[in-house]
């Protein structure tokens, strides 16, 4: 009967943890970070408030598991797509499209991620500036294999074009998370930015 009970546990603790961080999510966005108390976290899961710490450290840790979780989905996708056999311009538009796109439906998380992460210089510093940092890699190797295939311009570059695609994009998700959170605004800003990136890129 332990044995049973002790692997209910077990299955049920994914279920819970992943409760816990959506309800993080939509508490962070509503309250922001540092007002945010772990009790309103807890209440928020159904959970108790000891709960929390049975997977988690602290709110700080909450934080940077939704971070860290959300942009390891979106860079293993992008490098499947900056390493498919679509065209060089098709996979920027495709990388710009899956980015917006992935967070149009929820503008919770779009608001933590661009808002509350940046309430800590010290999370962006320790936790966010290595991940991003593998995000400029790719979208830089895109840009690289593009000049060396001849379809881009080689007096570019490819870092500091991927630096400028990453501004421009987290410009257009913080003001959208933070604005009225129109999903048909975002999808029109992404072909947007993908078009003047593009024209930017193509060699003359």
């Amino acid at each position: 009967m332990a044995v049973h009970s002790a692997a209910n546990k077990r299955k049920g603790a994914p279920d819970k943890r992943d409760r816990i961080l959506k309800a993080a999510i939509k508490v962070f966005a509503k309250n922001g970070f540092y007002s945010t108390r772990v009790s309103e976290i807890a209440k928020a899961a159904g959970v108790a408030d000891g709960t929390i710490y049975l997977y988690f450290k602290n709110k700080e840790d909450v934080l940077i598991t939704i971070f860290e979780e959300g942009i390891t989905r979106l860079l293993t996708i992008l490098r499947e797509v900056a390493e498919s056999d679509e065209p060089f311009e098709s996979r920027i538009t495709h990388i710009v499209e899956l980015q917006l796109g992935l967070l149009e439906e929820q503008r919770d998380l779009a608001e933590v991620i661009t808002v509350n992460l940046r309430q800590s210089s010290r999370l962006l510093k320790q936790y966010a500036t290595p991940l991003f940092m593998q995000y400029i890699d790719v979208i830089a190797g895109v840009v690289r294999d593009g000049q060396e295939a001849g379809a881009f311009r080689k007096d570019l570059n490819p870092r500091v074009v991927a630096r400028s695609l990453f501004g421009a994009l987290d410009a257009i998700l913080l003001t959208w998370a933070v604005g009225e959170g129109d999903p048909a605004a975002l999808r029109k800003a992404a072909s947007h930015c993908a078009s003047l990136f593009l024209e930017g890129l193509r060699k003359r």
